[in-house]
């Protein structure tokens, strides 16, 4: 993976009859990881995809699989998701008894751990668990469904769980996941996440490459503006 701004093209927004080719195409137009979102039609109003289409695209994917776990029981599914090539398994609180246990869960497994906050999802979540997780996702649309619209207020919540991440001293991904486009990358960057997801704003693109390369610069320039403006403070 890239240092800096990493991009995470959502499978979600995929053609689903051609998804080894969709998967070869972003890597090799500069994506650092594929982002996996998996709906149950019971946590969330949406059914995608399990460990059997993970493991198929796996042979196809040259970059880290990024497993967003929108289910509910979440424990059942890591170890497969495990086995089927998840490098990051990223799960919500609502969707587990024992946060804690969970996290130990998916990294008793090799994998790396994730968080996910929906929009309601109070920061006081993080007060326990912070320093055991690998990435924090910011929901920036209600979980369920491709294509919406950014919701404002997830800038303000990067923003804190960032100076969290700064002061925590940790290497934790800060990852936002609905409505990225390339117009509000720059706020997005400057808001302090490092792992921007990208569903129907990369796939479904005639440019695969230009798109990514166009989000990317564009959340860069916010991240150095935040940097800038924190060096002058």
């Amino acid at each position: 993976m890239s240092d800096g701004i990493k991009l995470a093209p959502s499978l979600l927004s995929a053609d689903f009859a051609r998804l080894g080719d969709e998967v070869r195409a972003v890597a090799a137009a500069g994506a650092d990881l594929l982002h996996f979102d998996v709906m149950d039609n019971h946590y969330v109003p949406n059914l995608t995809v399990g460990p059997l289409i993970c493991s198929a695209i796996k042979p196809h994917c040259p970059i880290p699989i990024d497993v967003h776990l929108m289910v509910k029981p979440v424990d059942r599914l890591i170890p497969d998701f495990a086995a089927a090539g998840a490098r990051i398994i990223t799960f919500h609180p609502e969707a587990s008894e024992h946060v804690h246990r969970t996290i130990g869960l998916i990294k008793s497994h090799g994998c790396l751990a994730g968080l996910a906050l929906n929009p309601a999802t109070p920061l006081t979540t993080l007060d326990h668990v912070l320093e055991d997780l690998d990435l924090v996702l910011v929901m920036s649309v209600n979980p369920g469904f491709g294509g919406q619209s950014f919701i404002s207020s997830a800038l303000p919540k990067l923003e804190a769980i960032r100076r969290r991440i700064d002061e925590s001293g940790r290497a934790i991904m800060l990852e936002v996941d609905g409505g990225v486009k390339i117009d509000n990358a720059a706020a997005i960057g400057a808001a302090g996440a490092d792992v921007l997801v990208a569903g129907s704003a990369v796939f479904g693109q005639p440019d695969y490459q230009s798109v990514i390369t166009a989000i990317r610069s564009a959340a860069q320039n916010g991240q150095a503006s935040r940097r800038a403006t924190a060096s002058a403070a």
